[in-house]
């Protein structure tokens, strides 16, 4: 582990670190409004349809039953509308909790969205069998005869393909684009289940306050896909003109594509950010890459830096310049506006280097703010280090670099060297308590990081994380 320069004292800068606390604030209120408002379209459903005299219709077993099959029925329809919401990459959320989060509570509302829809096709179907005073498989045959209920069945056997996909262990078994496709089928099931929504028992009757409740969620969720997933990144990539000038090889299996196009600064792209990239040839047109700016973009260039993981970024090696770009972004809040203290503290691995590339150069670090250490198994990995090195704001910080491989059998994100000589994650940043942590790398070497600044007592609001997974 090597110091390449020294830490000089930090001089306090109070107007910033107000400044700073008080966004911070604000990001936690807008957080928290954002999960409330979540929960509230779940508490609204429920007492629209109470309101609407649910409770009234349950006279006995039979009511009771399929009123709660009613119930669980539209809590379950609300939380795909939400997870719909959160994958729609609305800008406003992007900004208070970053892509990653969004995408994380999308990920754990899928399977309490799926167990509350198979109970209400059960117990409506126990209720009406016990209703119309048959079994429960006749019921479910006449079910099937009735008006929209094929459809009904259909969005759920949908629902079922589409969360058992986004299971870890499944979904590590197919390709990015395999896994993509199948996702898809969640916007269709939820398009096919509307017809039975607005008919089935007159729970949304014509006209009635639940009705427009409703179909305002879906075109909530709907209209935020279509403009913000197809509409604007669109009409930006028309806007800015995006080509392939250049491809630069980095190092065995990572390349450096050089973009240019028109007014790329008013993408109002910050370091640290990533966007999602389609390279319209034919071997890529089909895959939309995330990759992060691994420099900051000026009026016509900008610069990503890719590493060869997969068949997908592979082909992007091979592109030729001239070749027709698309972007949706930028996105992410691994950038300086999200940092609340007076210290930086930063630690990259591989390909990790390329959003902190961008982020060291964007920010706005004084002499002694900043400690960088980039780590690596071997030189061949030390992936635009030297430029780390020579940006302007780095001058008067500190830039640790730790090469070898990790210990076998150690959960660590050290090398076996360093560990010998006693490092530890607050010996590289003794002052980590008062600084935001910055981590970025393979998701298994990032949570290890992350393990060791929570067990130092860093705070999460501190901590942040770009992760290189899917």
């Amino acid at each position: 582990m090597s110091l390449r320069t020294a830490l000089p004292e930090v001089v306090p800068r109070p107007t910033q670190d107000r400044e700073r606390r008080i966004r911070t604030r604000r990001r936690m209120r807008a957080a928290d409004l954002l999960v409330a408002l979540s929960w509230s379209s779940v508490a609204m459903a429920v007492s629209l349809y109470l309101a609407g005299g649910g409770l009234a219709r349950v006279t006995d077993l039979a009511s009771g039953i399929t009123a709660a099959g009613i119930v669980t029925g539209l809590v379950g329809t609300d939380l795909i509308l939400v997870m719909l919401v959160l994958a729609a990459r609305i800008p406003l959320i992007d900004r208070v909790v970053g892509q990653d989060t969004a995408m994380a509570f999308h990920r754990r509302l899928g399977k309490p969205a799926l167990y509350l829809l198979l109970a209400h096709g059960l117990l409506l179907t126990i209720g009406y069998s016990l209703a119309d005073g048959v079994n429960v498989v006749a019921e479910t045959v006449a079910l099937f005869q009735g008006e929209d209920m094929a459809l009904a069945y259909l969005a759920l056997g949908l629902l079922v393909t589409v969360v058992v996909s986004s299971l870890v262990a499944v979904r590590r078994r197919f390709p990015y684009e395999v896994w993509h496709l199948i996702h898809l089928l969640s916007y269709v099931a939820v398009l096919v289940a509307l017809p039975h929504q607005l008919s089935a028992g007159g729970v949304l009757a014509d006209g009635s306050v639940q009705q427009v409740y409703w179909l305002g969620l879906y075109v909530l969720a709907f209209g935020s896909i279509a403009l913000f997933r197809f509409v604007l990144p669109t009409v930006r990539s028309a806007r800015h003109g995006i080509r392939v000038a250049a491809v630069e090889p980095i190092a065995a299996g990572v390349v450096s594509l050089h973009l240019t196009g028109r007014h790329l600064d008013r993408l109002q792209t910050q370091g640290g950010q990533y966007a999602i990239w389609r390279f319209w040839t034919g071997a890529t047109w089909w895959h939309a890459h995330p990759i992060s700016f691994s420099a900051m973009p000026t009026s016509t260039s900008a610069r990503i830096t890719v590493r060869a993981l997969g068949q997908g970024s592979s082909a992007l090696g091979r592109v030729r310049p001239g070749t027709r770009v698309s972007i949706e972004g930028p996105y992410g809040i691994f950038t300086h506006s999200h940092r609340t203290q007076a210290r930086v503290a930063v630690v990259a691995a591989g390909i990790g280097i390329t959003p902190v590339r961008s982020l060291l150069e964007h920010a706005d670090l004084q002499p002694g703010e900043a400690t960088v250490l980039l780590r690596a198994t071997d030189p061949s990995q030390s992936y635009l280090w030297e430029e780390i090195g020579s940006l302007p704001g780095m001058r008067g910080n500190s830039i640790y670099t730790v090469l070898g491989p990790r210990p076998s059998g150690l959960a660590t994100w050290l090398s076996a060297e360093a560990l010998g000589r006693g490092v530890t994650l607050t010996s590289a940043f003794p002052d980590l308590l008062d600084s935001d942590l910055y981590v970025c790398g393979p998701q298994a070497w990032t949570d290890l990081v992350i393990r060791d600044a929570r067990a130092a007592g860093l705070p999460e609001v501190q901590i942040h994380v770009e992760r290189f997974d899917w």
